[in-house]
């Protein structure tokens, strides 16, 4: 399965230059977070594939003006072709505002999903837009990862966390994947591609599948 992962910022490519048929090979694009609802709308229409997304702490727009067609995953456990993804949202609280959290706030988070993770038989992919603290994040206050992921890796051993949050253009040496234990961690700044194996569920069945037989909330709930 090709998997388009994005993040912070729009890309031009696939938005204002779009071709029609650039998106034709993934079967799912994911967002890390601080995008336009606009162009996950845009998206989930071009690649006729689910658009599934966490908020990051920028996505504070969306309560007004939802990216339509797209899935928010955010405090869910969802699988797609028997992928198993999780997803958190929202980075460490620097000043108030939404999609922050504290340290402690962001473990309750995780243990609230540790029925469906059971559910699930586990974790293939972790969705989040801070990073990990000390792999792929910054010093800043605004820009520190959380703990409790690298206490996620090590316990459900997921094949990647893919995170948004700190810029390509942050720092000197800008670097895109780094490993922790058995995971691999991805910075997906405006795009990157991952494939992973696909497992035996029928494409048409996605919705189903994804929600856990859930339905989907709206953006008024």
């Amino acid at each position: 399965m090709k998997i388009l992962a994005i993040s912070d910022e729009e890309c031009s490519a696939l938005w204002d230059y779009y071709v029609p048929g650039r998106l034709k090979e993934y079967d799912l694009i994911i967002s890390c977070g601080d995008l336009k609802a606009d162009y996950l709308s845009f998206l989930v229409t071009m690649a006729r594939c689910p658009v599934l997304f966490v908020h990051g702490n920028h996505d504070t727009h969306y309560a007004e003006r939802y990216p339509h067609g797209c899935d928010c995953i955010d405090g869910q456990v969802v699988t797609y072709n028997g992928v198993r993804i999780l997803g958190l949202g929202g980075c460490v609280w620097y000043h108030p505002g939404s999609h922050q959290y504290t340290e402690k706030e962001m473990r309750r988070r995780v243990r609230k999903l540790w029925l469906q993770i059971r559910k699930a038989g586990g974790v293939d992919i972790i969705v989040t837009h801070a990073p990990p603290r000390g792999v792929g994040d910054a010093n800043d206050n605004a820009h520190r990862g959380f703990e409790v992921f690298l206490e996620l890796m090590e316990k459900y051993k997921p094949k990647y966390l893919l995170h948004g949050h700190v810029h390509m253009n942050y720092g000197d040496s800008p670097i895109r994947e780094r490993t922790y234990r058995e995971t691999t961690v991805i910075n997906t700044y405006e795009r990157y591609t991952v494939e992973i194996p696909e497992k035996e569920v029928p494409l048409k069945q996605w919705r189903q599948v994804i929600w856990m037989g859930r339905e989907p909330k709206t953006p008024d709930e």
